[in-house]
């Protein structure tokens, strides 16, 4: 039956197009890297690490998991993800999970977008990443929603992203009364911002802003690809 699907629907992989493989050991190999600093044009305020550049393998995958419903591809994305986490503990760039037990929160998509998708897909490859990292227990509480009116950014320059998103990504669940409640529960934490790419940085900015208004204490922001 296998062999027969291939036939009608060749199987090919997401990152580099090659026959027989969902994501091929190249590919793999390509996105399991120690994550680099990256510094957007609009600085979100916290530190922020990319598994590289949008090209290639990373490119490929994020667009075939966006784009071309290939949602299987989560998991090698998310996968990444978690090895990342491993490299910045062993940097001494976040805590370990002896000192704080990790959150991670996605940057928030588009509605309209998510829904065309089947779903948020960076959400999808977080709570891949929160599996791989087991038996440790890591969170992925969605936080964070994206209100009417934003546009798709594709071709907006810098300030007109920031203006796209700003004052328009909400908490979910969380009264601003309870801030600081909140924030004594989260001293504990290691709070991650996750996002698949990021271009100006205006989404994981405002992201930032929305959370520390009500307490959380973000340790950084780790994206799988810098535009």
């Amino acid at each position: 039956m296998r062999m027969l699907l291939d036939l009608v629907l060749p199987l090919e992989c997401a990152g580099c197009g090659l026959l027989g493989e969902n994501w091929c050991a190249a590919c793999s190999r390509a996105l399991f890297v120690p994550p680099v600093t990256v510094r957007p044009r609009v600085d979100p305020g916290v530190p922020c690490w990319a598994l590289g550049t949008y090209s290639g393998p990373r490119r490929n995958g994020v667009i075939a998991l966006k784009e071309r419903g290939r949602r299987s591809v989560a998991a090698p994305l998310g996968r990444a993800l978690a090895e990342a986490v491993g490299h910045l503990r062993d940097a001494g760039e976040i805590d370990p999970p002896e000192l704080g037990s990790l959150i991670l929160v996605c940057a928030p998509s588009r509605a309209r977008a998510a829904r065309a998708r089947g779903g948020d897909p960076v959400l999808r490859c977080a709570r891949v990443a929160a599996a791989e990292l087991a038996p440790e227990r890591v969170l992925v509480p969605e936080l964070l929603r994206m209100s009417g009116g934003v546009r798709d950014s594709v071709g907006l320059s810098a300030g007109q992203r920031q203006h796209n998103v700003a004052g328009r990504i909400e908490a979910v669940g969380v009264r601003r009364s309870r801030a600081d409640r909140g924030a004594s529960r989260l001293v504990s934490h290691t709070v991650l911002l996750i996002d698949d790419v990021v271009t100006t940085g205006a989404t994981l900015a405002e992201s930032a802003r929305v959370l520390g208004e009500f307490g959380v204490p973000l340790a950084g922001a780790l994206v799988v690809a810098s535009a």
